[in-house]
C-alpha cells in the first residue's frame, strides 16, 4: 500500500477556489491510478476525478466537469486537485486514493486500496 498525505482543505465562499494536495513520500505516483473522492454528511463516498498517466484513463464526475482538474508534480511525488468555481454542494470531506493500473480501471471507492486521511472542504457564504 501507498501512504498518502493530504492537505489544502478549508473554507471558501461560493465561486472561490482551493487546491488540494496528495503526497506520497517514497512512491512514484505517476505509476498509479489516482482518485479523488468526496463524502458529504449522510451520503456515500463518490468518485470526483480519477486519472492514470500510464494508461490514459480519466474520469470526471459530471458535477465537476469544467471546474476541477488534476495535476501531478513527479519531482515531489504529489498530485493536486484544483477546484474552481466552488459551490455549496461541493462541501464534503475529500480523499485521495491510489491503486496500480489494471485492465479495467474504475473510479469507485472499492477499486482503490490506498487512501489518504481526508481533508474537509466547506463552501459557504
Amino acid at each position: 500500500q501507498v501512504q498518502l498525505v493530504e492537505s489544502g482543505g478549508g473554507s471558501v465562499q461560493p465561486g472561490g477556489s482551493l487546491r488540494l494536495s496528495c503526497a506520497a513520500p517514497g512512491f512514484t505516483l505517476d505509476f498509479y491510478v489516482i482518485g479523488w473522492f468526496r463524502q458529504a454528511p449522510g451520503k456515500e463516498r463518490e468518485g470526483v476525478l480519477c486519472s492514470s498517466s500510464s494508461s490514459g484513463f480519466t474520469y470526471y464526475a459530471d458535477s465537476v466537469k469544467g471546474r476541477f482538474t488534476i495535476s501531478r508534480d513527479n519531482t515531489k511525488n504529489t498530485v493536486y486537485l484544483q477546484m474552481n468555481s466552488l459551490k455549496p454542494e461541493d462541501t464534503a470531506v475529500y480523499y485521495c486514493a491510489a491503486e496500480p493500473p489494471t485492465m479495467h480501471n474504475m473510479c469507485v471507492p472499492a477499486a482503490f486500496g490506498s487512501w489518504g486521511q481526508g481533508t474537509q472542504v466547506t463552501v459557504s457564504s
